[in-house]
């Protein structure tokens, strides 16, 4: 045997070593079926990272272990949080499952990401796990029969796209302070809704105010090279402009350390007002000091050309941040 194969093989026996050990599923866990079925969500606000829901909640197990006893890990406000079960006790289905549920209305946390608004979309999450069982002893699965949002559910100013259920395990990482309680793990039951922002906003409502300004901008290039006053008010108008465009957006959003997509698009939109400016400049100071008028017609075509030329940069500029 080579000294490569002797290599090979002594990594293979130390690799098991430095690999984390993954968890085998316990076999006697009890298995319990839930589902959501979401009536309304409303008052979604980005700047608190948060939003209300009303949906409704049902277990179905085989076991005498209650999966009824639940937290939702990621609520807040909980003392606007009003839960109601379906009966004091479970009934038992003909298929020898016990069924109960519940109907929850209260708020949730979600971290909103903003690095892609405004074409950001969003998954908003509604995490469950039992109070008294850890995942050895039961498991949620996502019961997949029958509908998971409410006919006719519509949330203003946004495309719903869908909604999952699905499992997962949390496991935290310390025993609270008892000595004796090594770090455990639950059956963690999320239903996700993923949501978008229409089209129509990002086009509508900020691209085309920008473009209509950038246009109005480079029409300074088509001004007379020698009125210089004429020439520069367009682009400085421009540029308030966008500023104020920016800021009526702004407003809307909560304080991150970080720029949007928005964002970049309107640093293009300050760039090119920015050398729009510095041309109208140049050409008024060499305009001055002209000998002959011969020259003006090759600026003016020289202008025209940096018009489409710095309209298509900002053109591809803008699509490929958004692609």
């Amino acid at each position: 045997m080579g000294l490569p194969q002797r290599i090979l093989l002594l990594l293979a026996a130390l690799l098991p070593l430095y690999l984390p050990a993954q968890p085998a599923p316990d076999a006697g866990a009890q298995k319990v079926y839930a589902g959501i079925y979401l009536m309304n969500l409303y008052d979604l606000n980005i700047n608190e990272h948060s939003f209300n829901a009303d949906f409704y909640l049902w277990f179905k197990w085989k076991g005498e272990r209650s999966p009824m006893n639940i937290e939702f890990v990621n609520s807040v406000e909980k003392w606007g949080f009003t839960q109601a079960d379906f009966s004091e006790e479970p009934e038992l289905l003909p298929d020898g499952y016990w069924y109960n549920g519940m109907r929850i209305e209260g708020r949730f946390y979600h971290p909103f990401a903003l690095y892609d608004f405004p074409l950001d979309r969003h998954q908003l999450r509604i995490h469950i796990e039992n109070v008294d069982y850890p995942q050895d002893s039961l498991v949620y699965l996502p019961d997949s029969t029958g509908a998971f949002i409410r006919d006719g559910f519509q949330m203003p100013g946004w495309t719903v796209e869908g909604c999952t259920m699905g499992n997962r395990t949390n496991r935290y990482q310390s025993n609270f302070g008892e000595s004796r309680k090594a770090s455990v793990s639950f059956s963690n039951f999320t239903f996700e809704l993923s949501i978008s922002r229409p089209l129509n906003y990002f086009l509508l409502k900020l691209m085309l105010p920008l473009l209509i300004v950038i246009i109005a901008s480079l029409g300074a290039l088509f001004i007379h090279p020698a009125l210089l006053d004429a020439r520069i008010s367009l682009p400085i108008g421009g540029l308030l402009t966008s500023v104020f465009l920016q800021q009526s957006y702004n407003s809307a959003l909560p304080d991150v350390g970080y720029m949007v997509l928005m964002d970049k698009i309107y640093l293009l939109g300050y760039a090119l007002i920015v050398c729009i400016m510095l041309r109208a400049i140049l050409v008024g100071n060499k305009v001055g000091q002209l000998k002959k008028k011969a020259d003006i017609p090759a600026i003016k075509r020289t202008d025209r050309r940096l018009a489409w030329v710095l309209l298509a940069l900002f053109t591809a500029g803008a699509l490929i941040l958004v692609f």
